[in-house]
């Protein structure tokens, strides 16, 4: 996608939506950021903000439910990494999607799916299943995952709250313009990534007419 971008403006612009300046380091060398200008949005700064010099990235507080400062098409990529479980409510995740729809032309938004047989962030096969009265005590008991084990029933809770997985027909229904594409591990879907992709037309002297690529 970045490269599509860049062959046809020179440039690309990109959006993370609860990315840190962290991951770009790390996949640096995979992506053309010498051409590349990238944005993360975090509700509060991220611990790796001022102690990594990556020209073209920086962080921005916000709130990626809510980006007002932001207009329509503000940039080429909106990306997320598993972050939309995270916003809350499902009226939350709605404006977490509209928010990404609106901020570009391109969008990858990935994660992980309610269907695969083990929670990934607490670590744990079928916890995500159970009722929550089972879940806050799984908590109470134990470490679970990135979580430390609760040390009452609020951390047990926060816990819980803290990632809501969803299921491709809840994906695709936020995202009605992408495509859902299904990561599987030993034949369960391990997470989604909706894609939608939009790059100006190669085969015509008219910028502004538009293709979707698949």
């Amino acid at each position: 996608m970045i490269d599509d971008v860049v062959r046809m403006k020179g440039s690309c612009s990109i959006v993370d939506l609860g990315g840190t300046a962290e991951f770009w380091q790390t996949w640096q060398s995979r992506l053309d950021l010498v051409h590349t200008s990238v944005e993360c949005i975090n509700i509060s700064g991220s611990p790796d903000q001022g102690t990594i010099d990556l020209p073209g990235v920086k962080t921005t507080i916000g709130d990626a439910c809510s980006l007002p400062m932001f207009k329509d098409n503000a940039f080429d990529i909106v990306f997320s990494n598993s972050v939309i479980e995270h916003v809350g409510s499902w009226t939350r995740k709605r404006a977490f999607a509209s928010e990404a729809r609106r901020l570009a032309p391109s969008y990858a938004i990935q994660t992980p799916s309610f269907s695969f047989p083990i929670e990934p962030h607490a670590r744990l096969p079928f916890i995500h299943w159970l009722p929550d009265p089972m879940r806050y005590r799984a908590h109470l008991l134990m470490r679970t995952g990135f979580y430390p084990k609760a040390a009452n029933l609020d951390e047990a809770m926060g816990a819980l709250e803290d990632a809501t997985l969803i299921d491709r027909r809840q994906m695709q229904h936020l995202f009605p313009d992408a495509t859902i594409c299904t990561e599987t591990f030993l034949g369960f879907a391990k997470s989604f990534t909706a894609i939608r992709h939009t790059v100006a037309d190669e085969t015509t002297a008219d910028p502004p007419r538009m293709r979707r690529a698949a």
